[in-house]
């Protein structure tokens, strides 16, 4: 059974039903209570993308403070009734202005490298209030941790914790360190982003984590305290958390009786949000399943999420540059790329796609595509949509994550701004780079050329 607390909650409701009443054929216009019609023009929160896209160009990313601001709420008051803390994952989206939204809230933030780190602390961000995880941490990564002071250190690895244990004894510190453990559970979910089987990269495997932990608990320079666990993305079943979460907690016992204390246990995140007609869960049915689980155990309950916070609160806007038909084939070819959103190209991902203004044109099936000179440059494959003219915006949305984090200038091309929208206000909260800003530290080279 639903709950119909949040608007969100409602939006995957109607998702449902809308599917079921349009087999083989998503919904024209995306359900939200954040990007809506109003005079057949599309809005974020208070204010037209067609004036955000007339004032800043195209393609750019728009940015619903709103949804943040309630994701977090609803993940929050799901779990209110245990000890818990929340880490926003800044992989997923790292503008400065977004990690501090969260923060604001609450939130620690996820850093994932020393770039992250940088964003975290620029944003004044507490160190306690940090996680530094990675599969590869350099060296570099590990001494600014210890150094800063980070709340913890995940570690993945039996010789990682060893390299940790000598440079903290390097620096005359105590690393607070947890160990990522691979629970071997299937998320049901694409394998690039699937984290949590024996095959992945990710962790130290369970079957051996009972003797890494102990052979941890000898070094003198760090202290072990949390089982730390992900087991993917987009999940969009609670069976793969109950399975993980049960595996883990069997450890934590465990290791309690082996005389080593577990502070936290953190299950990472991977929330499945709505891209397209997938059935999910919401915080609430989660926290009902996972709370009574978690009570077995005397721990904080760490969270990584950063999609679900995310994804559906964001939109890249584009514009149509040109219309096309090869061998009945349409192709709508428009100024957003790979370079921009690579998530269609490397996972074939589905992001929904509508008309910026609402048209009464008949429906077409088409290829949307991008400038770049790659046949993987496209938004969509054989999507259906209303038939578009030269200069039209396309709203192209659930691009609040996965989506800026991932651009590259490929091309030369320029990554887009970010505009942030708090009701009826816009921010620019970072503009489009400039050519200049390519070539910043770039040089001619007049030595190779005589």
């Amino acid at each position: 059974m639903l709950h119909f607390k949040t608007s969100l909650n409602y939006f995957v409701f109607l998702q449902s039903k809308l599917s079921k009443t349009l087999p083989g054929k998503f919904m024209k216009y995306f359900p939200s209570d954040y990007f809506q019609y109003k005079n057949n023009e599309l809005y974020c929160e208070g204010v037209s993308l067609k004036s955000i896209a007339g004032k800043f160009g195209t393609p750019v990313y728009v940015y619903s403070k709103k949804f943040f601001a309630d994701r977090y709420l609803e993940f929050a008051n799901a779990f209110k009734s245990i000890n818990h803390k929340i880490f926003f994952a800044a992989k997923s989206n790292f503008n400065l202005n977004v990690i501090k939204i969260f923060y604001d809230l609450g939130s620690g933030i996820d850093v994932n490298s020393l770039g992250e780190l940088y964003r975290a602390l620029k944003i004044g961000a507490d160190p306690q209030r940090l996680l530094l995880t990675g599969v590869g941490k350099t060296k570099d990564e590990i001494k600014a941790g210890i150094e800063l002071g980070v709340l913890m250190i995940k570690a993945e690895s039996l010789h990682e914790v060893y390299l940790i244990n000598r440079i903290a004894g390097d620096l005359g510190k105590k690393a607070q360190v947890a160990l990522r453990v691979n629970p071997d559970v299937d998320p049901q979910t694409h394998p690039y982003i699937s984290t949590g089987l024996a095959e992945n990269k990710f962790g130290i495997s369970a079957a051996d984590a009972m003797e890494i932990y102990i052979e941890c608990s000898k070094l003198k320079n760090i202290e072990i305290s949390g089982v730390d666990m992900h087991i993917g993305s987009q999940i969009t079943s609670i069976t793969p958390y109950l399975e993980a979460v049960s595996k883990m907690i069997g450890l934590i016992e465990n290791l309690k009786t082996a005389g080593i204390t577990i502070n936290h246990f953190d299950i990472g995140g991977g929330m499945g949000v709505l891209y397209n007609d997938e059935e999910l869960f919401t915080p609430l049915q989660l926290a009902e399943k996972l709370i009574p689980l978690f009570k077995q155990i005397d721990c904080d309950i760490f969270f990584e999420p950063g999609r679900f916070l995310t994804a559906n609160g964001g939109a890249l806007v584009a514009e149509v540059l040109y219309l096309k038909e090869n061998m009945n084939k349409n192709f709508i070819v428009v100024d957003a790329a790979m370079n921009d959103l690579l998530r269609p190209s490397i996972y074939n991902a589905y992001h929904h796609t509508q008309p910026v203004i609402k048209n009464n044109n008949e429906d077409i099936i088409a290829d949307i595509v991008g400038p770049v000179c790659e046949s993987g440059d496209f938004i969509a494959k054989n999507r259906v949509i209303s038939k578009l003219e030269q200069g039209d915006l396309l709203a192209v949305l659930s691009a609040g994550a996965y989506g800026m984090v991932m651009a590259s200038n490929y091309n030369a091309r320029r990554r887009a701004p970010e505009i942030i929208i708090d009701k009826d206000k816009f921010f620019l909260t970072r503009s489009r780079e400039s050519y200049e800003h390519l070539l910043w530290d770039e040089q001619i080279i007049s030595n190779l050329h005589s």
